[in-house]
Order: C-alpha cells, then sequence, then structure tokens
C-alpha cells in the first residue's frame, strides 16, 4: 500500500461532491483527502493502485490529476 499525491482541478466542495462516488467506489483505495487551501488542490490517495490508474479514476469523474514526484 501506497500514498500517491496529485494535483487536482478538485477546488470546492461541489467538486469534493462530484468525486466521492467514484473515489469511494474503488476497493483499492482505502482513504484519500483533497486539500482545496493549497494552490495546487493536492490530493492525497492510500492505495495499491498505480498512479495512472488513480489519474484514470480522477479524469472519469470529470477532473485532472498530475502526479507528484515523490
Amino acid at each position: 500500500m501506497a500514498t500517491h499525491r496529485f494535483k487536482t482541478t478538485i477546488n470546492c466542495a461541489n467538486c469534493l461532491r462530484a468525486v466521492t462516488p467514484t473515489l469511494n467506489a474503488e476497493p483499492a483505495i482505502t482513504a484519500w483527502q483533497v486539500d482545496t487551501t493549497t494552490p495546487d488542490k493536492i490530493l492525497s490517495v492510500d492505495t495499491s493502485l498505480t498512479p495512472t490508474q488513480i489519474a484514470e479514476l480522477v479524469e472519469e469523474a470529470g477532473f485532472r490529476a498530475e502526479p507528484l514526484l515523490a
């Protein structure tokens, strides 16, 4: 299990409501959160998924997620 971090376009409460069903429905994700107070709107995800798989899930919900380098 790893924690992956992403710069996202998830920037408000409505955005969080839109992405929540997609991320919560993925059984490989054990926890996630978005810090909407930072300029890069950092999404942190605890999961066994790859960064590419996570980015695809976020895109399915209508947002962009760019992996941050460790």
